[in-house]
């Protein structure tokens, strides 16, 4: 019978096949987060502050009554919190890939009692974003599913109100991680300003606005 140490070292290689597989096929295709790991994509790292909601959330400066866009919420680790803090006169629009991901939001927003926020089926960067302009958007490790991301990024700068701000947070451990330094220029080239970042290499969210 195989040892622990051979069994572990072969799960290990595994897990290196399929993350290095599935962020080759990412720079071709979209390829979102299945639905069966939004467990996993709800929960906050506790590892890397940066990348918290709590932490992206409080570096947006949201108000009362403002409009934002969660692009790639995902199961709504953002979506939710974002919805609370711009109370009931705001407004939250969460796009995503995966009706199942939208029907977690939905649920979690029922849950929450929060009726304003827009749940919409919509590519990124296939110029299908038209639901008005926003005050703040947040991009949170989703760049890198998107094939064409100057593009994703350009439809975002020209739906933001100018002042508005981007969030764009990236992990490590996400098979689709993108280098702050290949972020920030991607964000530069369309017109994005650098406002800020936080945290290091591993992980990190820079803050971007589009100049007034």
């Amino acid at each position: 019978m195989p040892s622990i140490a051979s069994a572990l070292l072969a799960a290990a290689v595994l897990f290196v096949v399929i993350f290095v597989g599935w962020r080759l096929a990412s720079s071709r295709y979209a390829i979102p987060c299945p639905p069966w790991l939004a467990w996993l994509v709800e929960i906050d790292n506790p590892f890397f502050a940066s990348t918290r909601s709590k932490t992206i959330i409080a570096h947006l400066d949201l108000k009362p009554g403002m409009r934002a866009l969660d692009a790639g919420c995902g199961p709504g680790r953002l979506t939710i919190p974002m919805a609370a803090k711009v109370g009931p006169v705001g407004r939250i629009v969460a796009l995503d890939l995966s009706s199942a991901m939208l029907d977690r939001v939905k649920l979690r927003a029922e849950r929450a009692k929060l009726a304003n926020i827009d749940l919409r089926q919509v590519r990124i960067g296939n110029n299908e974003l038209h639901f008005g302009a926003f005050d703040r958007a947040v991009l949170v490790a989703v760049l890198g599913e998107i094939p064409n991301r100057q593009a994703a990024l350009w439809e975002i700068f020209e739906a933001l109100k100018p002042g508005g701000i981007l969030a764009v947070a990236e992990v490590i451990a996400d098979p689709h991680f993108q280098r702050r330094s290949k972020v920030i220029t991607l964000a530069s080239s369309v017109g994005f300003r650098k406002k800020r970042q936080t945290g290091g290499p591993l992980a990190y969210a820079v803050y971007f606005e589009k100049p007034v």
